[in-house]
């Protein structure tokens, strides 16, 4: 079969390469901190072990891919999968964008003190990550159904409010993404 009759194949390997470059390059690059950190005899999560379990998830997803693909289920790529291939990095980024310079933007607007004092107070912690992970499931769900749907919204609040009630309530020191950076 030719090349871009195998479409399940190429997408597992760009999975797997994506996941070697996350775990080898992007993690080691972006994060000061090992995996496991120890200090004075007390061993703790680092701020790579998280990325670097992701990376893995994505290699061993396309591993699986490349390894399970056959003939009688190769498809060819079309202008449709690269349509929603595009589709789909543009809702990521778009949905990102809103996380990172939302309240950045509303803070300047709306302050004197600007966003970087407001990053860990409510309702300023909450609102970027909020309207942009909220934003992102419905509209990959809007996507993937190819109709925008009540159920697809709410489904995005209660995932994006399902998180911030699991990594954020529970930690005083933890700030949501992009709140660390900004």
């Amino acid at each position: 079969m030719r090349t871009l009759e195998r479409a399940n194949l190429i997408l597992g390997l760009c999975a797997v390469v994506a996941g070697l470059l996350i775990a080898l390059v992007w993690v080691p690059a972006d994060v000061t901190t090992g995996m496991i950190e120890k200090v004075r005899r007390q061993v703790t999560i680092g701020d790579a072990l998280a990325p670097t379990i992701a990376a893995g998830f994505i290699g061993l997803g396309g591993v699986l891919v490349a390894l399970f693909e056959s003939p009688e289920n190769a498809r060819r790529i079309t202008r449709r999968n690269l349509w929603f291939l595009t589709m789909l990095l543009l809702t990521v980024g778009v949905s990102f964008a809103i996380m990172r310079w939302l309240c950045p933007a509303l803070a300047s607007l709306l302050t004197e003190e600007g966003y970087r004092p407001l990053r860990d107070t409510a309702p300023w912690k909450y609102i970027g990550f909020l309207l942009g992970g909220a934003g992102m499931i419905a509209a990959l769900i809007s996507l993937v159904e190819g109709r925008i749907t009540r159920r697809a919204v709410l489904v995005g609040l209660a995932a994006a409010i399902a998180l911030i009630v699991v990594y954020d309530l529970p930690f005083d020191d933890l700030l949501l993404p992009p709140n660390g950076d900004v």
